[in-house]
């Protein structure tokens, strides 16, 4: 278990604990869930977002506004994002981000689909949703030169969160932050 990320020894020690307590049932039930959950779940056709059915159900949403596509890593960033309940767009999940260094270039992740998304569909404007690494910025400049020929880029803006004190945050965000700055309503 400590092979799942975010998982220590402690915790993966603290599960396999926890899991030897349940009787056989309790233990059969959820290796059964688990294999069942990775048989059924596959990812979207059109976005790349994780999903049980063929077409997940924020592409077959109508009411979604479907000019606008926030591009993001990996379905982790979708999930983020909708918490927050101000999107309203469609979504395309990269599938990771280019990273030279583990091997993974840009034909290793889902950039061509959405070329040939903002080219065939009237997508007014692609937002890139991704974190501002030395890889989250390599692919976010790399994908945004290739679609800004057909539809305008933007990005999201990066800054302190809530209840951060300036003393404590490192430079970049601190550009960032003043990059991303907007009048007062």
């Amino acid at each position: 278990m400590q092979h799942l990320p975010g998982v220590g020894p402690k915790t993966a020690q603290r599960l396999a604990l926890h899991i030897l307590r349940r009787s056989e049932d309790e233990v059969k039930a959820l290796a059964n869930a688990l294999l069942e959950a990775k048989q059924q779940v596959g990812y979207c056709s059109v976005c790349f977002h994780l999903s049980a059915e063929p077409v997940c159900e924020i592409c077959r949403t109508p009411s979604r506004d479907s000019q606008t596509i926030c591009v993001v890593a990996d379905s982790r960033d979708v999930i983020a994002l909708e918490k927050t309940r101000e999107y309203r767009g469609k979504y395309h999940v990269l599938g990771g981000l280019i990273s030279p260094m583990d091997g993974i270039g840009p034909e290793q992740l889902h950039i061509q689909p959405l070329i040939r998304r903002v080219k065939q569909q009237n997508i007014a404007e692609v937002i890139m949703a991704i974190s501002p690494s030395v890889e989250g910025e390599t692919t976010t400049l790399y994908v945004g030169h290739l679609l800004k020929h057909f539809t305008k880029v933007t990005r999201i803006a990066f800054g302190l969160p809530m209840g951060g004190d300036l003393e404590y945050a490192d430079e970049v965000t601190l550009a960032r932050a003043l990059e991303g700055r907007r009048e007062l309503d």
